[in-house]
């Protein structure tokens, strides 16, 4: 179990806060809840404002395939995978890699990437429709905080089930002190459990969770 930042090459923005806060209300969020067209490809107070491949992806599937030494034939599982943007660039890294995502928005798997069509699923991060230990390594990025906390443990616990030997990745949002959290509150429109580092320390040895892990910071 260490911290790591997989995302390290991920491609950093400078958010709006202002404007998401001034357009914030309680009907966004209901809306952005519902992980529809309006979260991926609405406007921005919805959620992405239009969430489209540009291949930012491939340099984090290269880097989490080195950290995982995953290899051809090996069978790699995305938790929250939406469109399917990393599971295509993880095939694309690695051919031969077997790699599969699940998400709850049925939106997102009917516009997914042609290169991932049959290798999405529709379900719950709570209830993954595996068997045991049937995936050498198991992702989730920026998807747990969307459940509260009963589901969120139980979440960690079905990475768990289905990963084998502990090989798992779990990046959640966090902040660091009170103006990282102010900022977060100001931002977030999905999230429905968020801690600083070390609270979500506290969650992930409540689960038993004993993958990787690291933090989405709003900035």
């Amino acid at each position: 179990m260490a911290e790591i930042d997989l995302l390290a090459r991920y491609p950093r923005t400078k958010r709006n806060i202002a404007q998401r806060r001034n357009a914030r209300t309680d009907e966004h969020i209901r809306i952005s809840r519902e992980y529809g067209q309006m979260y991926f490809d609405g406007p921005r107070e919805y959620g992405y404002g239009g969430y489209r491949y540009d291949g930012r992806w491939r340099p984090i599937a290269a880097d989490m395939i080195r950290h995982f030494a995953l290899r051809p034939g090996m069978r790699v599982l995305d938790v929250g995978a939406a469109k399917g943007f990393l599971v295509k660039d993880l095939a694309l890294e690695c051919p031969g890699l077997e790699a599969f995502g699940i998400d709850i928005s049925s939106y997102a798997l009917m516009n997914c990437e042609a290169e991932v069509v049959g290798r999405l699923h529709l379900g719950e991060a709570d209830n993954l429709p595996f068997p045991d230990h049937s995936f050498d390594t198991v992702v989730s990025i920026n998807t747990l905080h969307n459940l509260e906390h009963d589901r969120l443990i139980k979440a960690l616990r079905e990475i768990m089930r289905v990963t084998r030997n502990s090989r798992a990745y779990v990046q959640v949002d966090a902040y660091r002190d009170d103006a990282e959290k102010a900022l977060f509150l100001e931002w977030v429109l999905t999230a429905k459990t968020h801690r600083n580092p070390d609270g979500w320390k506290a969650l992930f040895d409540e689960a038993g969770y004993e993958g990787d892990y690291y933090w989405t910071i709003t900035e």
